[in-house]
């Protein structure tokens, strides 16, 4: 038999402030996937920022980040680190849009509070609602167990608020409020207390009490061209409520902007008593047909007087804001920042890196780092399932791939890799991953001739190079192609390049929420082999940022 190369692409059918401003920064702060941001100011942890983000299908799931100047954030911890915390990552959750929705983080009497939604094939009369509290959010292990508050609405998006006299509320999707008991689960009625201004899907609420008002604050027009902010008030929690005149107090929608489906924000104040958002935005311009990166969270200043409705600066690739807190990097955390290079060695002793993410809870025994006889490396084990998986794929089958979120418009990714197949179906290699519909893989393997709807392109591969390691590389040049490319690790001068691909394939299509991860995989094909591959010198380098149609600016370069 021989040994070849292989590019493969998977596919489906693609279906201004009152006050004076006097700092600059760029968008997204934090850069590739990381949609449906909420965020909360910590005076008592070191004043500290921290933001969580949606992570569907995922795992470990709900990042956690920390910042102290709003601009340079790290990962302080994942919340679902244990696959007994949410179980059905891997029996239940068939759509490549399931699993683990939006949700808000809050600070309340020296806890950190985080309630998201859980949704399974699109039922959302079945959508459960997991939080997850800890005192320490600088250790993934010192999140705790999953606890369940009951959703009489049956909708997404919970939202927690404490009000004056102690009383807990969560606000959803739709848009309504129950009062809730956070230590028995317990729920009162849903209420409907508004439907937004009459865009469809008034979703991702977030409740403020200020000068006597409660505050509604929630998306509409859906998660497309179309998204906005709006905001209503009342006196009373379960309304009326007023909706502003104004209204929607933040879109880019109907623009030429190159930001665009900007939305789903939440609200939060510095030390200083400024008013600050954080937002979902697509860098895709209002064509929306190429967005590999998906939804990234961009920051913005606002303005909220004394008895006033909030102002909310329009979101663009280059801000000017309030004076930011002094730059530091000095953040707790378990992970790296997200702007930064990485690269592992996978050294003995060391374990996986917390920032590494897999497509639902991983089999632990594929991923074994510095096993006997391969110091050094990561060892995958392949499973029968590969990427995209039969037509009787079950999220139950579970596949061997371990990944990192794209975060920057220009990068260069690489492994080596040690694999030597002998049997049909054997393949290991690295893939540019959206949803098991939609990824461009490069690939060493044994192929056989069954056809399928995008024939791979195959090359063989050189014998000076078969008894070493080979280096598997993906580059991007542009916002548009992916560039795919192999050396001998003995030679860096032998690399080939393979082919490209466009990024239109991981834009959007069963991916409508999420962004894509770069990363390594194995697999059988469904047959019967059993060799491993063997990955080192992982590295990941961003180069450069795209903010605006014809404007880059360096990676790792978010200190204003």
């Amino acid at each position: 038999m021989k040994t070849f190369f292989r590019v493969l692409v998977a596919l489906l059918p693609l279906v201004s402030t009152t006050r004076a401003l006097n700092s600059t920064y760029t968008n997204p702060v934090l850069p590739g996937w990381h949609s449906d941001p909420s965020c909360t100011f910590v005076p008592e942890l070191d004043n500290t920022f921290f933001c969580v983000t949606s992570t569907f299908l995922a795992f470990p799931g709900i990042p956690v980040y920390a910042s102290k100047d709003l601009l340079n954030w790290r990962l302080a911890s994942s919340i679902i680190t244990r696959s007994e915390q949410i179980p059905l990552l891997n029996t239940d959750y068939s759509r490549q849009s399931d699993g683990v929705f939006a949700a808000t983080i809050r600070y309340h009497d020296g806890i950190l509070y985080v309630i998201t939604a859980l949704v399974n094939g699109g039922d959302f009369t079945a959508v459960k609602i997991p939080f997850f509290t800890t005192t320490d959010p600088f250790k993934s292990e010192a999140w705790s167990d999953v606890k369940y508050i009951e959703n009489p609405s049956g909708d997404i998006d919970p939202d927690t608020f404490w009000d004056d006299d102690g009383k807990v509320y969560m606000a959803t999707a739709g848009v309504h409020v129950v009062s809730i008991d956070l230590e028995t689960g317990a729920a009162t009625e849903a209420v409907r207390v508004w439907n937004g201004t009459g865009g469809p899907f008034p979703e991702g609420p977030h409740v403020y009490k200020r000068d006597g008002y409660y505050y509604l604050l929630i998306g509409e027009g859906g998660t497309e061209l179309n998204h906005s902010v709006t905001i209503a008030r009342s006196r009373d929690i379960y309304g009326p409520y007023e909706s502003y005149a104004a209204n929607p107090i933040l879109t880019n929608r109907g623009t030429d902007q190159y930001m665009q489906t900007v939305g789903h924000c939440d609200l939060f104040q510095d030390a200083n008593g400024n008013w600050w958002g954080m937002a979902l935005a697509t860098r895709s311009g209002p064509d929306w047909t190429i967005y590999p990166m998906g939804r990234e969270s961009v920051l913005f200043p606002a303005t909220w007087n004394k008895g006033e409705w909030p102002i909310l600066q329009p979101v663009r690739g280059k801000m000017e804001g309030w004076q930011l807190p002094p730059p530091t990097r000095d953040v707790r955390g378990v992970g790296p920042f997200v702007d930064e290079s990485n690269s592992y060695e996978f050294e003995p002793g060391s374990t996986i890196p917390e920032q590494l993410v897999y497509w639902r809870t991983p089999v632990p025994s594929s991923y074994i780092v510095s096993p006997p006889g391969h110091p050094g490396t990561l060892q995958l084990s392949p499973l029968k399932s590969n990427l995209t998986g039969p037509a009787s794929f079950r999220p139950s089958d579970d596949i061997t791939f371990i990944s990192a979120r794209q975060t920057s418009t220009r990068f260069n990714f690489s492994i080596d890799i040690s694999f030597s197949p002998t049997k049909a179906g054997e393949e290991a290699g690295i893939s540019i991953f959206l949803t098991q519909f939609q990824h461009i893989d490069l690939s060493i393997g044994v192929f056989g001739d069954a056809p399928t709807p995008h024939p791979p392109v195959t090359a063989n591969i050189p014998k000076s190079w078969m008894n070493g390691t080979i280096t598997l590389q993906v580059s991007t040049a542009n916002n548009v192609t992916y560039e795919f490319s192999a050396a001998s690790s003995r030679d860096v001068g032998s690399a080939k390049i393979l082919g490209t691909a466009s990024a239109r394939i991981v834009s959007g299509g069963t991916g409508p929420f999420t962004g894509t991860l770069v990363g390594a995989y194995a697999t059988t094909n469904g047959g019967n082999g059993t060799t491993k591959a063997y990955i080192s010198r992982w590295k990941y380098t961003p180069v450069a940022q795209q903010i605006d149609f014809d404007e880059y600016v360096p990676a790792r370069n978010y200190s204003g």
